[in-house]
């Protein structure tokens, strides 16, 4: 019998319940005095973070529940579940944050990435044309370094690309490799 708590067949018991099982969706508590699995974290941490590291509004995500399934992968769900939920998928990916640095997902940033108003690098033409193909490029930028929204505007629009990780002057491109694009 392995002693990996991911192994375990749910048994319903409030125990059972209190453990992250990689296999299986619980809501992120709305408070961190709410919190009953170690480690997880709220609702309220995840709408700070959007608002501190890209102004998103927390009033964006009104409609919406938050999900963690594994350790430390936030999924973002618009519409009603109970918890727990053992299914395989639900919402989108948005978030990881069981690291030192949190990360937002590529397609969370195209999705939500027109509410953010900082740490918003903005690429010319060829510059997002290599960001968009994986390419990683010596850019001078004077905010804040860590994971940023790349966008570029396009018909007039501000349009985000994906997540970028700025550091020493130089922007990596974090799109998939399954999404990179020679454009």
């Amino acid at each position: 019998m392995s002693d990996d708590p991911s192994d375990e067949q749910p048994d319903g018991t409030e125990h059972e319940l209190e453990q992250n099982v990689g296999q299986r969706f619980g809501r992120l508590p709305e408070t961190a005095a709410e919190r009953t699995v170690e480690g997880r974290v709220s609702r309220a941490e995840v709408l700070e973070f959007f608002a501190d590291r890209f102004a998103v509004p927390p009033a964006t995500f009104d409609d919406y529940s938050f999900w963690e399934k594994g350790a430390g992968k936030i999924w973002l769900y618009s519409g009603e579940a109970t918890s727990p939920l053992e299914i395989e998928a639900i919402g989108m990916t948005c978030l990881r944050t069981r690291q030192e640095h949190w990360k937002p997902t590529t397609d969370f940033v195209q999705r939500f990435g027109h509410h953010a108003s900082e740490c918003v690098i903005d690429l010319d033409r060829e510059q997002a044309r290599r960001f968009a193909a994986g390419e990683d490029q010596a850019l001078a930028w004077d905010g804040d370094w860590g994971y940023l929204i790349a966008a570029h505007t396009v018909a007039g629009e501000r349009e985000p690309l994906g997540v970028g990780l700025y550091v020493h002057g130089e922007l990596r491109s974090m799109v998939p490799k399954g999404r990179q694009r020679n454009l």
